[in-house]
């Protein structure tokens, strides 16, 4: 890493000061073992890829590769990449020239205008400036991109000018070419215009650029990083093969392998305020549903699997079902604010619109419906571990004994109270929360209960007036 106690502002400065020019995939190579010898967290805010996706991106970064990052909607791909801009040096020096389209290396410009620049002036006079890390990464969405976009054009303003066609200034450079010496990201790669495909390649294979047949080649320095998914990348014709031969490394995203880990993410992206004046605790069953939600969806037949099930599903999930309950503890005073099933009756608004149905498998259903569906699955699902791990039978035979009892997510916690008076032992073991000292804890491990024991046909339910009534069958 180039560290200077004071940042040198002429050419001269700089020699002297002893910084040396390297290549973009070599600082970010030395920076990066630098810090995995030092034992740093090299990926903040990413979980659940330590063993898998983690160690693929070291390698690439040691290798100097250029990256695909493969996989679903929402599975942290465009974070992934941002996040490689730890690994550049804190700011990097460029000649300080007007007008100059790239940040060139002080000691090898790559432009005409660089080139006389350096050889015109002795170096004590040459200004030098420095591009912060943070501006150092830019990314482009592939939907619409134009070649004149990512790598250049000729500039009518300029032949307008009186600049000749035949010379260098006569160009506009794309955004590729501006970040020169930085890092360059492009989204969902096959919706490329495969014009554009070909100038990548291009650019992977030489590292130079040609706009419009213009006999100058621009040896170009820059780590390109790309994002797809699986379905339209592997579709034939989407992508032409002489740019997926020279992506140096593939990254295979994924879900989480197991729910613990999606909770972790939920909570982590949700960033939800549990405390303040009417504060929420969330128990763990609630949240377990939520991120099974999730899982059933992605297994679901009605759910197209090709498009996925991002993370952010179970996240503005989570979010939906705390600002439920935070609603209607505002609206009967009540605290703490607890969420219930009744509170998923509002997943609605935060999940429609993120499923992509299966048009084969769904049939005649609405995405309400299989919505619907899954929401009842996940429920059976989590209140299945439940009963295994720690017998729920003696809360069962008191639901079974003709208790009738109306749900919904206005209805005040003591009315729950009312209807079940004794509270059996095995609340605290199942649900890790005391609900036999709290109204709204108990509330809320009521209704699981009857969702539960609803769905595994030990009671019914019927529904009236956006109420819904347990009782036995």
């Amino acid at each position: 890493m180039n560290v200077m106690t004071e940042r040198p502002t002429t050419l001269a400065a700089l020699r002297a000061g002893g910084w040396k020019s390297r290549t973009v995939k070599q600082e970010i190579r030395e920076n990066f073992l630098r810090q995995l010898q030092g034992g740093a967290h090299l990926y903040p805010g990413i979980v659940g890829y330590d063993n898998t996706v983690i160690p693929e991106i070291n390698l690439a970064l040691i290798a100097g590769h250029d990256m695909l990052f493969l996989g679903e909607k929402g599975q942290a791909k465009s974070r992934l990449m941002r996040s490689l801009v730890r690994f550049l040096d804190d700011a990097l020096p460029y000649l300080d020239l007007p007008g100059c389209p790239v940040h060139e290396d002080p000691y090898k410009p790559i432009t005409g205008m660089g080139k006389r620049y350096l050889a015109d002036h002795p170096e004590a006079d040459i200004k030098i400036a420095w591009w912060p890390r943070k501006e150092r990464y830019a990314e482009r969405l592939a939907p619409g991109t134009k070649f004149a976009d990512v790598v250049g054009e000729i500039d009518p303003s300029k032949l307008a000018a009186g600049t000749s066609m035949s010379t260098e200034e006569a160009l506009h450079f794309g955004l590729i070419p501006r970040m020169h010496r930085a890092i360059f990201a492009m989204n969902e790669i096959p919706e490329l215009d495969e014009l554009v495909q070909v100038g990548l390649f291009n650019i992977l294979e030489e590292r130079d650029v040609q706009i419009r047949g213009y006999p100058v080649q621009f040896d170009l320095d820059v780590l390109i990083l790309f994002s797809a998914n699986p379905a339209t990348y592997n579709r034939s014709g989407k992508v032409i093969p002489q740019l997926k031969d020279r992506i140096g490394t593939v990254i295979h995203t994924h879900y989480p392998h197991d729910r613990a880990l999606g909770i972790e993410i939920m909570e982590a992206e949700a960033g939800v305020e549990l405390g303040g004046d009417y504060p929420v605790i969330v128990p763990l069953f609630m949240k377990e549903i939520i991120e099974q939600i999730s899982v059933m969806a992605r297994k679901s037949k009605y759910v197209d699997h090709a498009s996925g099930v991002s993370a952010r599903f179970s996240i503005a999930n989570y979010r939906t079902m705390v600002a439920s309950a935070r609603h209607r503890a505002v609206r009967l005073n009540e605290k703490p604010a607890v969420p219930r099933i009744s509170d998923l009756g509002h997943l609605y608004s935060s999940s429609l619109g993120k499923l992509e149905l299966d048009m084969m498998g769904s049939q005649q259903m609405s995405e309400r419906q299989v919505l619907d569906a899954i929401i009842a699955e996940a429920i059976k699902s989590v209140f299945a571990e439940y009963v295994e791990k720690t017998g729920l039978e003696e809360i069962a035979q008191i639901f079974g004994k003709g208790v009738k009892i109306e749900v919904g997510d206005m209805l005040p916690s003591s009315h729950y109270a009312d209807r079940l008076k004794r509270v059996p032992r095995a609340w605290e073991k199942a649900f890790e929360v005391n609900a036999s000292e709290s109204e709204p804890v108990r509330a809320s491990c009521v209704e699981f209960v009857l969702a539960g024991l609803y769905a595994t046909d030990r009671i019914s339910r019927s529904q009236k007036h956006g109420r819904i009534t347990y009782e036995t069958r």
